[in-house]
């Protein structure tokens, strides 16, 4: 393993955008750690997963990947397509597995309430036709996504939210990163977005690290301490070259 130390690639996940890392971001520059949160497209896992690794393959050096809710998916598909990522944290996400759709397994969460406050609305694709993308409703947002956030910065949220395709829920997942690379995982115990119980049966079945927080989906906003912690914790144990002999 290399002896470089690896740079953080904080991935965002749905509704959202690169500025909610930006706490564990200050946290981690504070240390010294070089980290980025580049722009998810949101536009679903194939066109995503393929973006996202485009980024991993022009970052030089290694790459700790780090994915909040659906970025979770995403990072577990981008780095099987790039050669440099040596770890996963997976922060209130989904650690998915091989043909496996986000949308089923987000059903069968008995805590996630994200279902009804999804709004439909249409896209147009580059072919001529129009694809479906979803928002959360603006009402909702806080007590789905961020309950223990106050309420003028969830209102602010809801108005800056990035929409999500359908794609994103219904695409299959592709042979995960996960079964070859370490893996760490945050799990927020009152996420009733992603759910606390998929995110950590994901966790559990990825053989992650697990380190459970109370607190809401967007816990790498409430919490930015402890996820930070959780990250260097992972970015020691990447960074550690493998004993020899």
């Amino acid at each position: 393993m290399s002896h470089e130390t690896p740079t953080i690639v904080l991935v965002h996940g749905a509704f959202a955008d690169g500025s909610s890392w930006n706490g564990v971001i200050e946290r981690l520059q504070a240390k010294g750690v070089e980290a980025s949160a580049p722009a998810n497209p949101l536009r679903g896992i194939s066109i995503d997963s393929a973006y996202t690794a485009s980024v991993f393959a022009q970052t030089p050096g290694p790459i700790l990947a780090v994915g909040h809710s659906y970025g979770g998916a995403v990072i577990t598909n981008a780095a099987t397509q790039a050669k440099n990522v040596v770890g996963l944290v997976y922060v209130a996400a989904f650690a998915t597995e091989e043909g496996e759709q986000l949308g089923d397994a987000s059903a069968a969460s008995k805590d996630s309430i994200l279902g009804p406050a999804l709004i439909n609305r249409d896209y147009p694709t580059p072919n001529g036709d129009a694809e479906v993308e979803f928002i959360v409703d603006p009402a909702k947002l806080h007590d789905v996504f961020a309950a223990d956030l106050p309420d003028e910065q969830t209102s602010l949220m809801a108005v800056t939210q990035r929409p999500v395709s359908q794609l994103a829920f219904t695409e299959p997942s592709t042979a995960p990163a996960w079964k070859d690379l370490p893996s760490w995982a945050v799990v927020a115990k009152s996420d009733k977005a992603a759910g606390a119980d998929v995110t950590r049966s994901m966790a559990q079945r990825a053989g992650a690290t697990i380190t459970e927080v109370e607190g809401s989906h967007v816990i790498m906003i409430s919490q930015p301490d402890a996820v930070t912690d959780v990250i260097l914790e992972a970015l020691a144990g990447v960074a550690t070259p493998a004993p020899v002999g």
